[in-house]
């Protein structure tokens, strides 16, 4: 559920951006092509490295256990 103080604050934005003067941050400029290679490329790595981490925690916990194969009564499926 959404606050209404969330509400106003999305219906508010436009109106605080629209009264932003564009030039008014000193030093902002265009980033270089190399400079937004090279993090649109460490994003990259870091996002992989992220899902490579993550499957090998998740494989690592799905292992059975040495009991496993015991029977259950109130377990069906299992044997």
């Amino acid at each position: 559920m959404v606050l209404q103080g969330n509400i106003l604050f999305l219906l508010l934005l436009p109106v605080a951006t629209a009264q932003i003067i564009p030039a008014s941050c000193s030093g902002c400029g265009p980033l270089s092509l190399p400079l937004l290679v090279g993090l649109v490329a460490t994003d990259a790595v870091v996002s992989l490295l992220i899902v490579a981490v993550v499957f090998v925690c998740a494989r690592l916990r799905s292992r059975p256990t040495q009991g496993d194969g015991k029977i259950y009564i109130n377990m069906p499926g299992r044997g």
